[in-house]
């Protein structure tokens, strides 16, 4: 008994000795350079997103703010990485509907859970998908493209990349509205736009900034937008909401994320730093805005909520849709 209080005693002063190293830290941080993984290639709307935030928490925080491209596998793999990260801060994960919400309903057995190893710090934006048809197409409302549809059974085609927020919109649009549309397979979403305006492809649903300057142009036509509430820069295009489907929300979305166990004081810094970067008068903030982005910057709980349920919606379209993951 004696040994073990003589233990007891080293143990509470080795942990005395430590915790004021480690507040310290934690005060200090970021003492030294920061990586966010992007877990997706150069050059999209994810890596843009990345730096963006990459660029205004160095800016508020005084430190740089690295982002580090790890795709492939819609995600995955950068994803895994992030989750196996030391949980000190160092490590950050750009987060977003398809690594950490649609990869949990294809993958039976995902190499991470994003609900249980990371700690959600804050979302940064929601995108609305928008429907789109070549401007030869017989409807000119998103009513008559349902009527159409419902008239013209298998007849008509859009254009869909595998397990995309525009695929899976389409596919809730086919099971709340009852209808069948074939998907045309594309490796990405450019090719499939290329053929929408073409008119070799019926429709696609997209997201709006990849399509703003030809709606604007002319050279489609925008028919719904899949937000809760319609976007600014698509004022005058109704939500499938309002037009007949109360309650249907599909938007993509990014948000930042760390490994879990990062300590809370990091993680409010983080969160602070983003709110700030971000804030209502920010150009960053106005950037995203410009091009149909509607900025959410949470508070921790609420992106972990949030995350939750699209985990849930999107594996039960996926279900329902009967995808399987591609291997």
């Amino acid at each position: 008994m004696k040994n073990y209080r003589h233990l007891l005693a080293a143990w509470s002063l080795a942990l005395g000795a430590a915790l004021p190293g480690l507040a310290q830290a934690q005060d200090n941080y970021p003492s030294r350079p920061v990586t966010v993984i992007v877990p997706f290639p150069v050059g999209g709307t994810s890596d843009m997103m990345g730096r963006m935030m990459a660029d205004q928490l160095g800016k508020q925080l005084h430190q740089s703010f690295v982002v580090e491209n790890k795709g492939g596998a819609g995600g995955m793999i950068g994803t895994g990485v992030a989750a196996r990260a030391k949980p000190d801060g160092y490590t950050l994960l750009l987060s977003g509907i398809g690594s950490n919400a649609i990869a949990h309903g294809l993958e039976p057995k995902p190499a991470y859970d994003s609900m249980k190893d990371f700690v959600h710090i804050s979302q940064l934006e929601s995108g609305p998908n928008v429907l789109v048809v070549n401007p030869k197409f017989p409807a000119k409302t998103f009513k008559e493209f349902v009527a159409y549809v419902k008239a013209h059974p298998g007849q008509v085609n859009y254009a869909a990349t595998y397990a995309s927020s525009g695929q899976l919109s389409m596919e809730y649009l086919k099971q709340v509205a009852g209808l069948n549309i074939v998907g045309i397979p594309y490796r990405g979403g450019n090719p499939g736009l290329t053929d929408v305006m073409a008119n070799r492809v019926q429709t696609m649903f997209v997201n709006q900034d990849a399509v703003l300057g030809q709606v604007r142009a002319g050279t489609l036509r925008a028919l719904a937008v899949t937000s809760a509430r319609r976007n600014p820069q698509f004022p005058d295009v109704p939500t499938v909401a309002e037009s007949g489907y109360p309650g249907f929300t599909a938007v993509s979305w990014v948000g930042l994320s760390a490994p879990a166990g990062t300590p809370k004081a990091i993680v409010d810094k983080l969160q602070q730093a983003l709110a700030q970067g971000f804030g209502p008068s920010s150009p960053a903030r106005a950037k995203l805005e410009a091009s149909g982005f509607v900025v959410v910057v949470s508070k921790p709980e609420q992106y972990t909520a949030f995350l939750k349920s699209e985990i849930e919606r999107w594996g039960k379209v996926i279900k329902e849709a009967g995808i399987k993951p591609q291997h």
